[in-house]
Formats: C-alpha cells, sequence, structure tokens
C-alpha cells in the first residue's frame, strides 16, 4: 500500500498536472496561443483577439470541464463505496437517464438553453427521488436493492430519450445526439457547477474516516460506531448532486467516473482523505485534457469530448481488470 509520504506526493503531482491542463486549454485551440499571451489574457490589459479568445470562449469552457470531470470523478468514488462495488458509475442510478429525458424534452419544445439546464437539473433530481423512494421503500435499503432500482430507472429513462429521438425534428436531432455524447461547447457560466464542486467535497471530506469504514463492510462499520444509514443517505445525496450538476452542465461523459477512482486509487491508496481531492484533481485534469483534444484534434471542427473519454477509458479499463482480475473494493 502506498505510504503516506508516496501519496501526498502523488497528490501534490496531481495538482501541477491540473494547472498545467487548465493552461494548455487556454492555450490550445483553432487560434494557438503561447503562455505570454494566455497571462497577459488572464492577468494583463490585453483587450484584443488573444483577450477575447481566452477569457469569452475558452476560460469559461475550460473551467467548465475541469469541474464536470471533479464532479463524475468524486460521484464515482463515492458510489463505488456506497455499493461496495468496484464497477459502479454515476450513472447507474439513472440520474443522467432523468437529465436526458429532461432536457431533450425541453429541446424538443424549443427552449431556451437556461431552460434545457433547467429542466436537466429537474429530470436528475427527479430520478433520484424516484430510484431513492424505490429502493427505500419498507424501510429496507439495501445495495442490490438500490442497484436494480436504478437499472430499472434508467432503461425506463432510455426508452423515453429513444422515443424522443424518434419524433423529434430533423433539425434538432443534431444537437440531441451531442448532448447525449456529451459537449462542453455550451457551458458559458462554470461557477455553478464550481460551487457544487466545491460544495459536495467540502461537506464529504469529514466523513472520510467513516468512508474508510464503510468500504470494509457495514457491520464493522457499524460496530466501530460509524451512523451507516446516515453515511448513506449523505453519500447518495452528494454523489447524486455532483452527477446532476455534471450532466446538467456538459450531458452525459461517460468513463470518467468510472475509470478515474480505479487509477487514483492504485496511486494513493484506499484512504478517502487523500483518495477523494485526489480523484477530483485527476477527474478534472482529464476531462479538460480530452475536451481541449476534442476541439483541436480535428479543428475548426468540434467532436463530442464524451466519444473521446469513452475511448480513451475503455482501453484503459481493460487493462486494470487484466492486472487485477481478482481486485475487489
Amino acid at each position: 500500500m502506498p505510504t503516506r509520504r508516496r501519496a501526498l506526493a502523488v497528490l501534490a503531482v496531481l495538482a501541477v498536472l491540473a494547472a498545467a491542463s487548465l493552461v494548455l486549454g487556454l492555450a490550445v485551440g483553432s487560434l494557438a496561443l503561447g503562455l505570454p499571451d494566455v497571462f497577459a489574457a488572464l492577468f494583463g490589459d490585453d483587450n484584443g483577439l488573444a483577450g477575447e479568445v481566452v477569457r469569452g470562449l475558452r476560460l469559461p469552457r475550460v473551467l467548465g470541464a475541469f469541474a464536470c470531470g471533479g464532479l463524475l470523478a468524486l460521484a464515482g468514488a463515492l458510489m463505488q463505496v456506497l455499493l461496495r462495488n468496484p464497477l459502479a458509475d454515476p450513472y447507474v442510478l439513472g440520474i443522467s437517464g432523468g437529465a436526458a429525458v429532461g432536457a431533450l424534452t425541453a429541446m424538443l419544445a424549443g427552449l431556451a438553453l437556461a431552460l434545457v439546464n433547467l429542466a436537466a437539473f429537474a429530470g436528475a433530481f427527479a430520478a433520484m427521488l424516484l430510484v431513492f423512494g424505490l429502493a427505500h421503500g419498507d424501510s429496507s435499503w439495501t445495495r442490490t436493492r438500490l442497484l436494480l432500482t436504478g437499472v430499472i430507472v434508467a432503461a425506463g429513462c432510455g426508452a423515453v430519450v429513444a422515443l424522443i429521438l424518434s419524433i423529434a425534428p430533423e433539425r434538432q436531432l443534431h444537437g440531441m445526439l451531442y448532448w447525449l455524447m456529451g459537449d462542453a461547447s455550451q457551458i458559458a457560466d462554470p461557477r455553478p457547477a464550481l460551487a457544487v464542486l466545491l460544495l459536495a467535497l467540502v461537506t464529504a471530506m469529514p466523513f472520510a474516516r467513516e468512508l474508510n469504514l464503510l468500504a470494509r463492510g457495514e457491520v464493522l462499520a457499524g460496530s466501530l460506531g460509524v451512523r451507516v444509514p446516515r453515511l448513506k443517505r449523505v453519500v447518495y445525496g452528494l454523489a447524486s448532486l455532483a452527477t446532476a450538476t455534471a450532466v446538467t452542465t456538459a450531458g452525459s461523459i461517460g468513463f470518467v467516473g468510472l475509470v478515474v477512482p480505479h487509477l487514483v486509487r492504485l496511486a494513493v491508496g484506499n484512504d478517502h482523505r487523500l483518495l477523494l481531492p485526489a480523484t477530483v484533481l485527476a477527474g478534472g485534469s482529464l476531462l479538460v485534457l480530452a475536451d481541449t483534444l476534442a476541439r483541436s484534434v480535428v479543428a475548426p471542427q468540434q467532436l463530442p469530448v464524451g466519444v473521446l473519454t469513452a475511448l480513451l477509458g475503455v482501453p484503459v479499463f481493460l487493462f486494470l481488470l487484466a492486472r487485477q482480475p481478482g481486485a475487489q473494493q
């Protein structure tokens, strides 16, 4: 198991990587900028083309992508503890399906972007309440019941999404499909996502020791004084809020919440006091780099960032499975 000193060193490296990914995201694009131009646009009085591109176009997108990546990675780490399943990811409980139904319904109605985002969040919140209410039932909430309920709700939302796509006018299909595949180009204001990311991380950190015990089993955690039902509700609420915010901000982006916690856990171990902040930094950096690649690899055409995260995530996850075929959470 990694020593604490090594884990702290990895955390510092991830912080540097996060800063570097943000700078790279501001510099790379159809208009390539040097580091002096980027810093002049950020901290100087550059009111020319470079300043407009950096401050008006790239900065909101880069910060929004970082926030969404951090939210998805944090939600994935929390869900894997809650379900004690290394294959759990932020979308396993149908929250993204609810957001997709809300967003696509708003698009079908021709509503403005702000209302589309509001509808996506409302759909995610409704799916969260539905899953939690059905899984709780007669107060016998179990991991299996929660997982099965989430799968059924996700399947139902998927059917509704398919129905909406089948009846949508052709002129709206492109935007709908881009949203479903993940698109950071529509992020105009990253502050809500950044605020939720900070709130979720600050709220989760005091429970880090209890999460360490919960990962070893509910019986052991309860015998050591952990209020397991309350902790499970907190974890579920935080993971749901993080997922709903990320999906509302940038659409459905897969594999970040699944792969990143695995990679970070290999580097820093299972101590959630280090794992949670490291996961946020790694997830944010990954999505910023993926989005930078998505808007530059075939520029000026832009690719859906969710496609690139899937292309990167599939081989990485298969490699992890090959290295540790018997690994357990």
